[in-house]
């Protein structure tokens, strides 16, 4: 969330990213008086208790009965208050940064820079769907069957190209000096310290899952009521909580996770939209990276992460395109996020696999995640996230990208050692 104080000296600041970014209305003149209501409460609070401590020294049982009588009063108002103040404040999304395009959908999204030849066929080219069942790597039908649509079976090579694409994640992300070359590449000055590799839980209480800003929209999630756990939708979700109600030093920072998990999204309101294939699924997998950093580092750190997230995609030779998200097309805790869109050839269009998220302090604030400085000063931590690789839309690239005329599918180099061949093909 944001600072209060950030609230009430930028009142019109908040009350345009709140119109930018499509949220519910707020009346921020509430947030500020609830604000001022609570500070007093809590003043009133710290006196009673003051006047309870003297009374309990002069063994006054009188006065320490009326002064117990009077903070709980207090107590009482003080529960009501926060709990309208908090509400109103996890509405307010987070100011999107001066260079974020302003526009009410994707359709204001800027595109920064392009990469890679797209290929040319001497063939109509195939969908990945229609490659996949071909070759007998992919099937959806017979997952259809048994768990309902948006489902599906990878098998045979694609499983191997998947825990190849894994494994060349976790090898570039904990390499301190692939990590150097990659931030010079990129004339990004920046501590270079690599991942620390993460399985995380895929299941979260709804609790933290709402002081990482990623409950709602609850639509999208897979909610266990009874047992209030959610289901991940992202492996960040769980990461982003590694370190709420802590106090990190700035000598540790930054702190860099990479974690590979199984994730999960109902895709609610996509009736009849991308329904072959693997591009939109209930159950997919990613790999994502987190990261905490000092305040003054977090621009460079956005930018390292894609720096990252590009230099793997030019390693499988993956044409793509870098765009920086509109204001009505980002998400509410960001304040400055960027997407990665592939080539898909099958499609004819560039689609969205990695997205790179600046949060700044405003999940840190919500998870009380702080950094403490050297000269002792205590502040929100900030905070990253962002893809590394979304599996099964990487696999569709490599497969539309890669195809042949006959069907076949040749692999990236730098995967072949790892899969243990060259090609995919059909087997008989």
């Amino acid at each position: 969330m944001l600072d209060i104080r950030f609230i009430r000296e930028h009142r019109d600041i908040v009350a345009k990213a709140i119109k930018d970014k499509k949220g519910k209305p707020v009346d921020l003149d509430l947030v500020i008086r609830l604000a001022d209501e609570r500070k007093a409460l809590q003043q009133s609070i710290a006196e009673v208790n003051q006047g309870r401590n003297v009374a309990q020294a002069e063994r006054d049982k009188e006065k320490g009965k009326e002064f117990k009588e009077k903070a709980q009063k207090f107590e009482m108002e003080l529960t009501r208050v926060e709990k309208e103040f908090v509400a109103l404040m996890i509405q307010i999304p987070n100011i999107p940064s001066p260079d974020t395009p302003v526009g009410p959908d994707e359709k204001a999204n800027k595109v920064i820079r392009q990469w890679g030849e797209k290929p040319q066929f001497s063939f109509q080219p195939k969908e990945h769907w229609e490659l996949g069942y071909a070759l007998g790597v992919l099937d959806t039908e017979k997952a259809g069957l048994i768990s309902g649509p948006r489902f599906a079976y990878l098998m045979g090579d694609l499983v191997l190209m998947q825990f190849a694409l894994i494994k060349l994640c976790i090898e570039v992300l904990t390499n301190a000096e692939t990590l150097k070359s990659i931030a010079e590449k990129a004339g990004i000055s920046i501590n270079t310290k690599p991942f620390i590799p993460v399985l995380p839980p895929t299941i979260m209480k709804s609790a933290v899952m709402n002081r990482m800003a990623r409950l709602q929209p609850i639509e999208e999630r897979y909610f266990f009521e009874k047992d209030d756990l959610v289901f991940v939708g992202s492996a960040e979700h769980t990461l982003g909580p590694l370190h709420m109600d802590e106090v990190i030093p700035e000598c540790d920072l930054p702190i860099r996770y990479v974690g590979y998990s199984v994730a999960y999204r109902r895709e609610a309101g996509t009736y009849g939209k991308d329904t072959k294939g693997i591009l939109r699924q209930h159950q997919f997998d990613k790999v994502e990276m987190e990261t905490f950093c000092m305040p003054e580092h977090s621009y460079q750190e956005q930018d390292f992460l894609v720096a990252i997230q590009e230099h793997i995609m030019r390693m499988l030779g993956v044409p793509y395109q870098v765009v920086l998200i509109s204001t009505g097309d980002m998400g509410a805790p960001d304040h400055r996020q960027i997407d990665i869109e592939c080539w898909m050839p099958g499609q004819g269009v560039y689609r969205e696999t990695h997205s790179a998220d600046l949060i700044q302090g405003y999940q840190a604030r919500r998870l009380n995640a702080r950094v403490k400085r050297a000269d002792l000063s205590i502040e929100p931590v900030h905070m990253n996230d962002a893809t590394v690789l979304a599996i099964g839309r990487t696999l569709i690239a490599i497969m539309e990208n890669n195809q042949r005329a006959d069907g076949s599918i040749s692999i990236p180099e730098v995967l072949r050692a790892h899969v243990g061949k060259n090609e995919i093909i059909k087997n008989n």
